[in-house]
Parts: structure tokens; C-alpha cells; sequence
């Protein structure tokens, strides 16, 4: 097993405890099995992690601390729930593993969460999107997603693109947003 060419969201926690400054709000915007979630509830003060599924809710409920909000709804509407500014916020798009492959994460509405994920974005914060494209959604997010986060203004965020270069086209890719 690779101690650094291996799992992309091992990498993503690497990079938020490493660089990022302030450590007060994050948002987990996939909860899944809640791995992310745990990460972020044992960084940040307080953690808002969202999940449409409401048996991945359920299951981790009981094991959750007193720093999480888990809230049983679709990422895009994360301005209805979180008004106030955040350090970071995870994406880990795709299907839940172990789960039912058929719900995924959506283009639409990952790409809406993202535009205003970065509108609540602190000044500092970062942003993490593990994309993976082995699936025809997947394929769809990461041809709305990277174009858009392409041109976003470099006096503003800082965007790195990390993927594996001797692999398949389809293996997961990480994107990390800095906003300045």
C-alpha cells in the first residue's frame, strides 16, 4: 500500500489539518459512511455534515459528538441550513459505498452546493472535492464542475487538481479550492 499515491480523502485530511488556519466551522457536504465527518468533528468546533439518504443518517447518529449537526437533505440547499461564514467544506461525490449505487450525487445539485459553498467560504478556507468519474454521474459532475472551477478569478482562490497519472482516465481525482 502507498503511504501518499493512495486514498484521495486521506490526502484531503492531510491537506486541512495541515494548511488550513482557522478551525472553528466546517461542512461535511457528502456525510456517506461518515469517515469525513469524524475528521472534521475532531478538527473543527463545529461540523454541519448533510446526507439525502436517511439510513446513512440514522446509522451515524449514534455514534456522533455533541459538534455535529447532521441534517437528512440534499447539499445545494446548504445556505438554508448553515448562515454563517465556514473554514472548510468536503465533498466526497459519487454513491455511498456499500450503498445502493444507483443514488448518486447529482451534477446539478453538486455543482449548485459548490458555487455557494464558496459564497460562505471564509477568507483562508478550503475547500476539498473528491470526484469520482468510474460512473456516468460522476463523468457529468466532473464536466460541469472542473470548467467551472477552471475560471474561477486567481486574485481569489488558489485551485490544485490532483489525480493519479498512471491510471485509468476513471480513478477519483481531488481538487482542492483555497479562497485568498
Amino acid at each position: 500500500m502507498f503511504k501518499y499515491v493512495g486514498d484521495i480523502s486521506i490526502i484531503s485530511h492531510h491537506i486541512i489539518k495541515e494548511f488550513l488556519e482557522n478551525k472553528e466551522v466546517a461542512i461535511d457536504a457528502t456525510l456517506g459512511n461518515g469517515y469525513d465527518t469524524d475528521f472534521l468533528s475532531n478538527t473543527f468546533k463545529k461540523v454541519y455534515s448533510f446526507e439525502i439518504q436517511k439510513s446513512a443518517c440514522d446509522g451515524y447518529i449514534k455514534r456522533k459528538s455533541d459538534n455535529v449537526t447532521i441534517i437528512n437533505d440534499s447539499h445545494h440547499l446548504l445556505k438554508q441550513y448553515v448562515d454563517e461564514p465556514v473554514d472548510c467544506i468536503m465533498y466526497n461525490l459519487g454513491f455511498l459505498p456499500g450503498g445502493d449505487k444507483n443514488i448518486t450525487t447529482k451534477c446539478e445539485t453538486s455543482f449548485t452546493s459548490i458555487k455557494e459553498g464558496l459564497e460562505l467560504l471564509s477568507h483562508g478556507g478550503i475547500m476539498t472535492i473528491c470526484l469520482y468519474r468510474g460512473h456516468e454521474e460522476g463523468k457529468e459532475e466532473e464536466n460541469i464542475i472542473l470548467p467551472y472551477l477552471g475560471l474561477l478569478p486567481k486574485s481569489k482562490f488558489g485551485v490544485m487538481y490532483h489525480s493519479f497519472f498512471n491510471r485509468s482516465e476513471e480513478s477519483p481525482i481531488l481538487i482542492v479550492v483555497e479562497k485568498k
